[in-house]
């Protein structure tokens, strides 16, 4: 199936807490990466991959119209505050419009790719697609990388013994790169830093199968309607 992906657009979402919190989305980023950008990396002189030089950005901050945790607040540095101070908007049809249309750029077929995607980050973005009565098309491919990194390790490894947090986006750049990520909690650098790591591992990747991946209709939204002041 990878073969056939022309673009991979890589995802990352900062919301108002975790799954139990019903939570609002507080910042989004999706970065666009063509195919023949992530199946010929250039190397630098250490022989570890650099950023694709043609990338196509979408990252905005958004009002989520609800309280944050204490946890989701501290580790985003986002919070109601400064986000009204700013005058972010609410995640309305002019930010669907938006992601519909950098989606529809992209050269034909896209995947949607984010770290626990199938988890968090799908299932957030399609409720609140959801609650503005939208969606994606229920062809959009989508892969979570948490959970092809864990497959690719145990087809290396059938009886693996990791530790906690062995496969976090922070460990797997720091096995990649032996340093910390920049901006972790940040969408745009968690997208960046997700870029890199399935650089290093992007052969293996894209030859994995069709089990991998799932169809946007597949997703379900991570709470329903009249949940959100949970």
């Amino acid at each position: 199936m990878a073969n056939s992906i022309k673009t991979f657009v890589f995802l990352d979402l900062e919301a108002t807490g975790l799954n139990q919190d019903a939570p609002r989305i507080t910042e989004l980023c999706l970065v666009a990466v063509h195919l023949s950008s992530l199946a010929n990396p250039v190397m630098d002189d250490s022989g570890k991959p650099q950023l694709p030089r043609v990338l196509d950005k979408l990252c905005l901050c958004v009002d989520p119209d609800k309280p944050f945790t204490e946890g989701a607040s501290k580790i985003t540095g986002l919070n109601n505050d400064n986000l009204c101070t700013n005058e972010k908007t609410r995640f309305d049809q002019r930010l669907i419009k938006l992601l519909s249309e950098f989606l529809d750029r992209q050269a034909q077929p896209v995947c949607l790719v984010a770290h626990n995607g199938f988890y968090y980050d799908f299932p957030l973005l399609k409720t609140e697609l959801k609650q503005q009565n939208e969606d994606f098309p229920s062809s959009l491919l989508c892969l979570d990388s948490l959970s092809a990194l864990r497959n690719l390790d145990k087809m290396h490894n059938p009886q693996p013994n990791y530790g906690r947090g062995y496969h976090t986006l922070p460990q797997l750049y720091r096995r990649c790169f032996d340093k910390d990520p920049v901006d972790s909690h940040y969408a745009e650098g968690d997208v960046l830093t997700l870029i890199m790591v399935f650089l290093c591992k992007a052969t293996e990747l894209l030859e994995m199968g069709t089990s991998i991946y799932k169809r946007w209709g597949e997703i379900k939204p991570m709470y329903g309607q009249g949940q959100e002041e949970i």
